[in-house]
């Protein structure tokens, strides 16, 4: 019976199991894999036709002269790089960037500034705001309008003869109407001051949702060591928040970099006064109204390349800054 036994074990032992859940289990992956390909497939479909093949296109015409001269066609003619030196080499970039990156810098500063604040109180039960909805409701409000409405609604308003020169001299601030469109810092200040109520309430909601996701047992051993509500909130909620603000500080800093709408339309096109206005994508908006591919096509991708090192900056910045703390 022994040996029986111990023959029936040996069989067992010397039984080959089949790796029938290894295929299994690769033929699961390749089914999901393939419900994968099919629902990016739209999406990939829309990002070639629409994004990547403009893109190459664009990189593509920056080293050909293609322009219109009069009725007449010039080009398209290789020419290499000329297109890029004679954009780095005309003063107008460095000019139209430091337009850009001061309007900017008068929205985005506010913006972060009141946004923070504004996500502290909504966010901090100690206070019990009453009506939290509705305020959020009407702060994101805003962002819903379209840019050229807001752009048309201040020129209107701060125009020579607008309702804000018609109330200052009524109340006697003023003698004469005032020309804010004349006036470097007036119409730098409008640009920041429509750019900070267009995108502050979604800067908010932003913060917001970040500091609803911070752990509030920090919160409460904070509070049970004595620590404040500013000491809590900058030594808390504002480390557990960079991710966040650095997502926030580069999408405003490309969403800036692509300033046009705003100052297009309060200055009619022209950048005035003294082009102390003109941003970078205006400026690339004359060259295509004026048919210059290729000297557009050259400042597009130098936008592209701007961008692209400032984005980075920022992000090291913000990691080095993380490390030290």
């Amino acid at each position: 019976m022994e040996q029986a036994a111990a023959g029936k074990v040996n069989d067992l032992s010397n039984t080959s199991v089949k790796p029938a859940t290894k295929t299994a289990g690769k033929s699961r992956i390749t089914r999901h894999n393939k419900f994968g390909y099919i629902f990016l497939a739209p999406f990939m479909i829309v990002f070639v036709i629409f994004q990547l093949i403009p893109l190459i296109s664009t990189i593509y015409y920056s080293f050909f002269e293609n322009y219109m001269s009069g009725l007449t066609q010039v080009g398209p003619k290789f020419i290499g790089i000329d297109n890029y030196i004679t954009m780095l080499t005309k003063g107008e970039l460095l000019k139209y960037f430091g337009n850009t990156m001061i309007m900017w810098v008068m929205g985005f500063i506010p913006q972060i500034l009141v946004s923070l604040l504004l996500g502290a109180w909504f966010t901090d039960p100690s206070l019990r705001l009453k009506g939290q909805r509705f305020f959020k409701t009407v702060i994101y409000l805003p962002n819903l309008i379209m840019a050229s409405a807001f752009a048309m609604l201040f020129f209107t308003l701060f125009a020579d003869s607008g309702p804000i020169n018609s109330l200052l001299i009524q109340t006697g601030i003023l003698k004469e109407a005032y020309s804010f469109m004349s006036n470097t810092g007036s119409v730098r200040t409008l640009v920041a001051s429509m750019n900070f109520l267009m995108w502050f309430g979604n800067t908010t909601i932003l913060l917001m949702s970040g500091m609803l996701g911070i752990d509030t047992s920090l919160f409460e051993a904070a509070e049970v060591d004595g620590a404040t509500a500013t000491q809590i909130f900058f030594k808390i909620t504002l480390p557990l928040l960079r991710p966040i603000l650095i997502y926030v500080m580069i999408t405003s800093l490309i969403g800036g970099l692509q300033m046009f709408d705003v100052p297009q339309i309060l200055t009619d096109g022209t950048g005035n006064p003294m082009r102390h206005s003109m941003t970078l994508i205006m400026w690339l908006n004359k060259h295509l109204y004026s048919k210059n591919y290729g000297l557009a096509g050259a400042l597009s991708v130098i936008l592209l390349v701007l961008t692209g090192i400032m984005s980075i900056f920022v992000f090291k910045f913000s990691a080095s800054k993380e490390v030290k703390a």
